[in-house]
């Protein structure tokens, strides 16, 4: 009895390992079957990703990888995971498929079913189809200059608060990590431009809020959450069976009744505030032909993701900005000469429109986002059978089918030395007037381009320059003994210095 049950289980075992050896075979010999380029050692690609994926090698070393195999290919065959994929290496390529033949590619991929996760997957970054259109139409109006220009003295507020409590604070600026300072002040910025809620999370530091945001952001390393990953990209079925989700069930639940009574309240008190929340509550009240109502579920996953994007990516914006300030001490002092010219024509206060004409604050931080882009890679999934032109010449055209995916690797083209000489110096010079549009479109994609761009970016940006500037206006940044420069990665899934962003704030004589 104890044989037989040995030789079945042998037999399961080797029938499993056939069956991965064939799927995996097929996969990875997916690309070279249609004559395309693809990554020249199959298995040493299934190797490098999974390393990527398990924390052996950092995500630029990947995507530098990736992009290296074949120099003179407009495009690269690859497996992501179990996507058929194909790397764009050429701008023109990169052009076609974000804008001009953008109906070919209007979704991203996604790798959590709304119906186990509907607090992501119900966003609009995950949504697709129609419905990604009603919610893009519907969010655009929260984004424009004027709505930007309405919530600037919120979002000055938020950072005036911020830089005087480290003025009131000197013990806390000689050694400073700016990742877990700045997530707060992102933190209040967002409580108030999108849900109306006054936060100061740097004298209430356990406030729920910010406390919900660490939890949240919380999902971009670690083994468990590269399980998760897997799971949902490869078996949804198991995550929908067990009911698996990527963020713990609490922080759903605050975020669902801070939007619940937020709405309730409004309704009750006939409060009209131009923001998120006010918008989505307009577009819920709309009857519209052809439109899905909008549900609760739907509101508080919107709130969601612009919450998560301003708490997390912001702020490691901003802590790449202050990096480079403050061991380019020749770039700080030439924009804290900017910011004081605008100040003194202020009369000691920035306001939307001075902020708006720093051009060498936004040269500084353009080249912060060249540097280190907010995603290492941006995807596109295929909806509409379309035919790429040969990668190579003497090569054929290939046909690219629906669900397969297109990637951008951004960080790679950020620092290919034949669109950024010497790509690794931070050299704000690359975005003034006389040398920004030597830069070739679509090799710069901070941001991504196309109906799919970033819908929050101005949010980003405004957030980021009035905290650099009245920081600046109060502090010089300086580098101190924990600064490591240059920046050495971690193997997170975002770009992250190893053991923090350190510097120092000494507070400048007035």
């Amino acid at each position: 009895m104890a044989s037989t049950f040995v030789l079945l289980l042998t037999t399961l075992v080797v029938i499993g390992v056939l069956k991965i050896i064939s799927v995996l075979r097929r996969n990875y010999t997916h690309w070279k079957n249609k004559g395309l380029p693809y990554l020249p050692n199959s298995l040493f690609s299934f190797i490098m990703e999974w390393k990527m994926f398990l924390g052996y090698i950092t995500m630029v070393d990947y995507s530098r990888h990736l992009y290296n195999s074949f120099s003179n290919a407009k495009y690269v065959g690859m497996m992501d995971i179990a996507t058929p994929s194909v790397l764009l290496r050429d701008p023109e390529l990169i052009k076609d498929v974000m804008v001009k033949d953008f109906e070919h590619f209007q979704d991203h991929q996604i790798f959590v079913d709304e119906s186990v996760e509907p607090l992501f997957g119900k966003n609009v970054f995950a949504l697709r189809g129609n419905r990604w259109k009603e919610m893009r139409n519907t969010l655009s109006p929260s984004f424009t200059a004027s709505k930007m220009k309405f919530m600037f003295d919120l979002v000055s507020k938020c950072s005036h608060d911020f830089v005087n409590y480290l003025v009131d604070h000197p013990e806390l600026c000689d050694t400073i990590e700016t990742k877990e300072v700045f997530r707060r002040y992102t933190n209040d910025v967002i409580a108030t431009a999108a849900f109306g809620i006054s936060v100061n999370s740097m004298k209430d530091r356990d406030n729920e809020f910010y406390m919900r945001g660490i939890e949240a952001a919380n999902f971009s390393s670690g083994f468990l959450t590269t399980v998760k990953f897997v799971i949902f990209r490869v078996c949804p079925w198991i995550a929908k069976l067990t009911g698996l989700t990527f963020f713990p069930s609490a922080t759903a639940t605050f975020f669902k009744k801070i939007v619940e009574e937020t709405v309730r309240a409004r309704q009750k008190q006939n409060i009209i505030r131009p923001d998120m929340i006010h918008l989505l509550m307009q577009a819920r009240d709309k009857d519209s032909a052809g439109v899905s109502k909008m549900t609760l579920d739907d509101m508080v996953s919107q709130a969601f993701i612009f919450f998560l994007a301003g708490f997390d990516t912001s702020s490691t914006l901003m802590c790449f900005a202050a990096h480079e300030l403050a061991v380019n001490r020749e770039i700080q002092e030439r924009l804290y000469e900017e910011i004081q010219q605008h100040l003194a024509e202020g009369n000691g206060e920035i306001s939307y429109e001075s902020l708006s004409k720093m051009s060498y604050m936004d040269m500084v931080i353009s080249e912060a986002l060249r540097k280190y882009p907010p995603v290492v890679f941006i995807d596109r999934l295929c909806t509409k059978k379309y035919e790429l032109p040969p990668s190579q010449p003497g090569g054929k055209s290939v046909i690219i089918e629906p669900d397969n995916a297109l990637i951008f690797p951004v960080y790679a083209l950020h620092h290919d030395p034949a669109y950024f000489p010497n790509p690794d110096k931070f050299d704000p010079e690359r975005f003034s007037e006389e040398n920004k549009d030597n830069i070739l479109p679509y090799t710069y994609l901070p941001f991504g381009h196309g109906p799919r761009k970033c819908i929050g970016n101005r949010f980003a940006l405004m957030e980021t320059k009035i905290l650099l500037a009245h920081l600046l206006q109060k502090f010089t940044l300086k580098s101190i003994e924990k600064t490591v420069e240059p920046i050495v990665y971690s193997k997170d899934f975002t770009l992250q210095p190893v053991n923090g962003f350190w510097i120092g704030l000494q507070k400048r004589e007035t």
